[in-house]
């Protein structure tokens, strides 16, 4: 199975071309505005190592360590340094959205950053280690923030044991059962059916220890076309999982008007029909139950799960797509499931 690391540096080339990389004119800029921001010994250090570490990706996120943290560890290893650049754009909305345990990629062979913020906080953790969420500089390709010290590539994230809840959308207590297998199953079963953006989602962003969920997966052409921005990838994808799991015959038991819990804070799904069909914010289910088992669910759906501005607009054209059966898709009868 490909590392979430593989999958995600795949889905990020849909947005930033293969042969294009990050201008060694950009990196000498940066270098400048990090020495005339007091990160003089990352500033020399990026100069000395641009060559050789900055120019193999389109996209870089960079943490640069204060002075005092040099001053106390000394120069750092090209590994040391590689385990501080994400191959990827991070504004600091998308680390905003990133739950805790989420991993982000770096350009040290297959470790990755773990998001350490406490629930609830606006300051942003990894690894433990405080960001100044405030970036030194972007430029949209290339984007540095400052950090009170070097990162430790041994640091392992413990998962806060959560309690289990009552989920009105469910009808029941959800516990906390997931596990690790049960991932790797739903995103082997995503990848061989042509939905890897999302396998690439579950796999970097959901911790190993969470609630029951259930995915509503879009097609990856599906995903391509609708995402315009890089950035917008975390909201996404969070709009599409809800913290409890559910088959297909719960989906079907919801009445019209409906609204299920996603993990998009003040975003849920809303339940209604169209012409007897089931619809989630606009969007079919096309293949239920694509997997399950007794901690998760995924479904694949026809259509991104829209915004709530968007799903009348979605609607409507669903509506006119009907009046023209010669172009109809063939659909799953519900009454096979």
């Amino acid at each position: 199975m490909a590392s979430s690391l593989q999958l995600l540096l795949l889905f990020s080339l849909c947005f930033f071309s293969l042969s294009s990389s990050v201008p060694y004119e950009a990196i000498l800029d940066a270098a400048d505005i990090l020495f005339d921001s007091g990160f003089i010994s990352m500033a020399l250090t990026i100069e000395v190592v641009a060559k050789t570490l900055f120019l193999q990706s389109p996209s870089l996120t960079i943490f640069a360590p204060s002075d005092s943290a040099f001053g106390k560890t000394g120069q750092p290893s090209l590994d040391l340094l590689r385990f501080h650049v994400a191959p990827m754009p991070l504004p600091a909305q998308s680390l905003r959205l990133l739950p805790s345990g989420a991993k982000i990629p770096t350009m040290f062979d297959k470790n990755s950053l773990v998001v350490t913020t406490p629930p609830s906080d606006r300051r942003i953790s990894l690894n433990n280690v405080r960001v100044n969420i405030s970036p030194i500089y972007d430029d949209g390709f290339m984007i540095i923030y400052g950090i009170e010290r070097f990162f430790d590539p041994n640091f392992r994230y413990v998962a806060p044991h959560r309690r289990p809840h009552r989920n009105p959308a469910c009808g029941a207590t959800n516990e906390t059962v997931s596990s690790r297998n049960s991932l790797k199953e739903s995103i082997k079963t995503l990848n061989s059916g042509g939905y890897s953006v999302m396998a690439s989602f579950l796999g970097m962003q959901m911790s190993i220890d969470e609630t029951p969920m259930t995915v509503f997966a879009p097609a990856d052409n599906v995903v391509v076309n609708h995402l315009g921005n890089f950035s917008d990838y975390p909201s996404f994808f969070l709009r599409h999982v809800v913290p409890c799991k559910l088959l297909w015959n719960d989906l079907v038991d919801f009445s019209d008007g409906s609204e299920i819990p996603t993990y998009l804070d003040g975003f849920s799904i809303n339940v209604s029909r169209l012409s007897g069909a089931l619809m989630l914010n606009g969007a079919q289910v096309f293949i239920p139950n694509m997997f399950y088992n007794d901690e998760l669910v995924v479904h694949g759906v026809n259509h991104a799960l829209a915004t709530h501005e968007k799903t009348q607009e979605v609607a409507e054209s669903s509506s006119n797509l009907e009046a023209k059966p010669d172009d109809e898709e063939t659909m799953f009868d519900p009454g096979e499931f």
